[in-house]
């Protein structure tokens, strides 16, 4: 699986006394539109696993092609993840002000997967900004190829285009 290309996102928490905590994940997924769901895995022996699975919510900040030294500060333990990187409190959760975008969800519903535990959120609100995505495969970070050569037009502008 280490040559399939995965988004890089950061999951935040927060605990009770208010203290951010994060972890960098690959393992996210859009699920569902209607209504606004996504993904995320998470390992069993997570602090941030059990700091949602309490709060019942959690943040996703995903990353952009030039934050790879977020993703490494947020994949180490023991660290102090957050000290030296700007964030703010958004609805209650850790935010990472230089990502490009954020997602708060609600905890929906939780599904067994081996060592890892799948979370499946509704999407409570949102801030996206376009911006060649942080993407992750054959251990090397990255982004997409044709993101990086030209510039995209909104897919509304492309919905537009095929109503005419």
């Amino acid at each position: 699986m280490a040559g399939v290309c995965a988004p890089v996102t950061i999951v935040t928490a927060a605990a009770q006394d208010g203290t951010p905590h994060g972890t960098t994940v690959s393992a996210f997924a859009s699920l569902s539109l209607r209504p606004p769901m996504v993904t995320v895995a998470l390992d069993r022996s997570s602090t941030v696993l059990g700091l949602i699975l309490a709060a019942g919510r959690f943040g996703v900040n995903v990353l952009g092609r030039a934050q790879d030294d977020l993703a490494l500060t947020f994949a180490r333990r023991g660290a102090d993840r957050f000290a030296g990187v700007p964030w703010h409190v958004d609805h209650g959760l850790p935010c990472l002000e230089e990502a490009p975008s954020w997602l708060v969800c609600r905890l929906a519903q939780t599904v067994e997967g081996g060592d890892h535990l799948l979370l499946l959120g509704m999407v409570t609100h949102a801030r996206t900004v376009t911006a060649a995505p942080l993407v992750y495969g054959h251990r090397t970070f990255g982004t997409h190829s044709s993101f990086a050569r030209r510039p995209r037009r909104a897919i509304s502008d492309h919905v537009d285009a095929l109503r005419r």
